[in-house]
């Protein structure tokens, strides 16, 4: 039997401690340090603390996983290839910029290291199973794809204070922090996006960014997607940050819903009434698990039984996608991809 994968994580915030939790759970790895600036906050985390991620790597980790802001990415990703690691991870949306991207997708290239964008929401396990549908063709011709973000958190002058105060003060907010989930998981269902149209909308002065807005995508395949995404809004589950919303497949010999307690119910054209495909059930972790899945997914890749999904190199596709949904709503136009 191989020996755990030793694991080093650089954050320890909000969204780092499901990375932790993760990590820990695994039956194939090691959670052998935790990094973060604020020595409390690792300590808190019961992993090994280290005050930075150069201190860390003194332990050897085969996978460094990045749970850093964007600002900080660029530094740690070049101090984790320095450190040489069978892989390393970063959490989305990568670098402050697609240029910024490029240069260290580029380097990770030339060092021969894999770097995996942590985007996770591919690897829910009702858009994995949706592709499974797709492949087997039960749908018959896909037509279009709707997905309605209702996170109902996004009303008033206290909108994010008490999970993600920083939402408040992001210039870009619905396609840069939220949206883009969405791309990167629209291109994992339905292949290359090939143009997009954006109507966003700024509805609550107390923050700075977009937070409702409709984005219409084309597919090299024909098919369309709606981004249907108001934060003020919410939909009718017990965990809206399940699914973050609801979702419409439809294709010419049927069509399949996604609700916000994860399940899946397929209705075959002309029928009335539908069948659960995909029951809803009691996920540990964030959002049906994909923190977990994700690094599972590393994990099995790095055990050779997979090829990675979302190195940077592919991930850079989402970052030119999103630059499009902003050009399209500044320009009132079709921007093709």
């Amino acid at each position: 039997m191989s020996a755990p994968l030793r694991v080093v994580t650089v954050g320890a915030g909000y969204f780092a401690a499901f990375h932790h939790e993760a990590w820990q759970r695994h039956p194939d790895t090691e959670l052998v340090g935790v990094a973060d600036p604020d020595l409390a906050r690792a300590e808190a985390t019961g992993a090994p603390p280290f005050a930075s991620l150069r201190e860390a790597c003194a332990s050897g980790p085969d996978i460094i996983d990045i749970a850093a802001p964007p600002e900080a990415h660029a530094a740690l990703i070049r101090e984790a290839l320095a450190a040489r690691p069978a892989a390393i991870i970063c959490q989305k949306p990568f670098a402050t910029s697609l240029e910024e991207g490029e240069a260290l997708a580029e380097e990770a290239d030339f060092a021969g290291i894999p770097l995996i964008i942590h985007e996770n929401f591919r690897f829910q396990p009702w858009y994995r199973k949706l592709r499974a549908v797709l492949e087997a063709g039960e749908l018959g011709t896909l037509h279009q794809f709707t997905f309605r973000l209702r996170t109902g958190d996004g009303q008033g002058p206290r909108a994010y204070l008490d999970r993600q105060p920083y939402f408040q003060t992001m210039p870009r907010l619905l396609i840069h922090e939220t949206g883009v989930h969405w791309v990167d998981t629209f291109r994992y269902l339905f292949g290359p996006i090939e143009g997009v149209y954006a109507d966003l909308r700024h509805m609550n002065p107390a923050v700075v960014g977009e937070d409702a807005g409709h984005v219409l995508f084309s597919f090299e395949s024909g098919v369309r997607a709606l981004f249907d995404g108001n934060r003020h809004l919410d939909h009718a589950t017990e965990n809206p940050r399940l699914t973050f919303g609801e979702a419409l497949l439809e294709g010419t010999q049927g069509t399949l819903t996604l609700t916000g307690d994860g399940a899946l119910n397929i209705r075959a054209f002309g029928a009335r009434e539908s069948t659960c495909i995909f029951p809803a059930s009691q996920w540990p972790g964030f959002a049906g698990d994909c923190v977990y899945a994700l690094q599972a997914h590393v994990v099995e890749a790095l055990r050779g039984l997979r090829p990675f999904e979302n190195e940077a190199r592919d991930y850079l596709a989402v970052r030119r996608i999103e630059e499009a949904i902003y050009t399209s709503y500044a320009e009132k136009r079709w921007v093709e991809t």
